[in-house]
Formats: structure tokens, sequence, C-alpha cells
């Protein structure tokens, strides 16, 4: 990844920058993952574990919109997920049609797991850094995850009116 001097930076230039930190750190990821105890997940479980996380109770409609993945293939990876131990399904007290996802203590044990994990992959790679390259990093790195969580929090709001507006048409 080619170290870019001088100013402004162009967002397609430091795209590329950030493209290139993801794979590395994917790589980072992976190595650790490798190492934990109870087991290997696949990407796509992992992600859906985070979502679940962030979105506990939320159904299999809500937990494809945040994967941008079908209802028949966000159920086969709940399946999965459950006969893992990871996931529970609860009957929703709101509609009997629906189930909410939740992460089980083994879920969330994983979770903790893979991030000690990374942390320390990430600690190692942020030791070899200067100081000062760490702390423009961290302003950064706030920076770009506040603009990420807006981009998503318009994206499934945008996705809402859009629902509502079918629904009212029909």
């Amino acid at each position: 990844m080619p170290h870019r001097t001088g100013l402004p930076h162009r967002p397609e230039q430091v795209s590329e920058d950030v493209c290139a930190a993801s794979e590395l750190l994917e790589v980072l990821w992976g190595r650790g993952q490798e190492a934990a105890a109870r087991g290997v997940v696949s990407p796509s479980q992992l992600r859906a574990l985070l979502v679940i996380e962030q979105q506990e109770g939320s159904n299999l409609r809500s937990l494809g919109e945040a994967l941008g993945s079908r209802a028949p293939s966000v159920s086969r990876l709940c399946d999965r997920m459950e006969a893992m131990g990871l996931v529970q399904r609860d009957p929703s007290p709101t509609s009997r049609r629906e189930v909410e996802l939740r992460l089980t203590l083994q879920g969330r044990e994983l979770l903790e797991e893979y991030r000690a994990i990374r942390t320390r992959e990430l600690t190692a790679v942020l030791e070899r850094m200067q100081p000062s390259d760490v702390a423009a990093l961290a302003v950064g790195l706030a920076a770009f995850r506040s603009a990420a969580s807006q981009r998503l929090t318009g994206e499934r709001s945008t996705a809402g009116r859009i629902r509502d507006d079918v629904a009212d048409s029909a």
C-alpha cells in the first residue's frame, strides 16, 4: 500500500488505501480466527452475529436487510448458527408469524474471543507505528466510524420509507 503525502487527499485515493488496509485486516483477523478455541465461523456467520448483537431481538427480515441478503439465505444461515448453539430464536411477543433472534451465551463468548484475538493482532501492528501516526489514525477512524454509521442509518430509514410507501399503495 503506497503511502501518499501532500494535501488534499482525493476520496478515490483514500478509498484505495482503505481497501488495501481492510484486506490486510482480513488476513490478520483470519489468522486470529483460526486460533479461536471455540471454533471457526464463516465470515457471513460472523457478520450475522455482529448484527444480531447490535439489534438484539430483531427478526429475520431485519437481519436480511442489514446483511443485504434474501430471506431463504438468512433463514439457512440462522439454522446453522442455531445448530452451533450461537443463536436462539424466540417467538415474538407481538406477532405469531415472527421470531426474534438473540445471541446465546456461547455466541456472546465467541464474539468476545474474536474481539480479544483481533485486538491482540491490531495491537501488534500499532506498536510498529509512530505515536503521531497512531494518534492521526485514531482521529481518522473516529470520523470514519461516524460517517459510516450515518450512511448505514440513512440507508435503513430510506429503506423503511420506501417500504411504507409501497404498503400504503397496496
